[in-house]
């Protein structure tokens, strides 16, 4: 049985992307040693989504309140990338990380299956 799941953020700004994710989005972690900072996430849950492109994979962010979160991230400076717009499946939001990645969050509308 998988006990959880790791996802990794490859940054040209790592330093800088591990202090947002630990001191914006207020994710708390451990060092694994040299500084090199594993972060706790909220639950999760796994998605597949059919393709005619090539496979990827994508990480989203899931929140409550994204109203409330973009307005956050506003006050904080944080460039909104991706205003809220309304998806079938949600709202969806996105913001730049310090390295010039975008990070992906959305407010599901459908049943969730991290609290199962």
């Amino acid at each position: 049985m998988f006990s959880g799941a790791h996802a990794i953020f490859y940054s040209t700004d790592a330093d800088a992307d591990r202090a947002f994710i630990r001191d914006v989005l207020g994710f708390p972690g451990v060092d694994a040693g040299q500084g090199w900072l594993i972060f706790r996430l909220p639950p999760a849950e796994l998605a597949v989504h059919p393709t005619t492109d090539e496979p990827k994979h994508e990480l989203y962010l899931m929140c409550d309140d994204i109203t409330a979160q973009v307005e956050d991230f506003k006050a904080r400076g944080v460039e909104v990338t991706r205003p809220i717009s309304d998806q079938p499946w949600g709202r969806l939001a996105a913001v730049r990380l310090p390295s010039g990645a975008e990070l992906a969050f959305y407010e599901p509308r459908h049943p969730v299956a991290h609290s199962l």
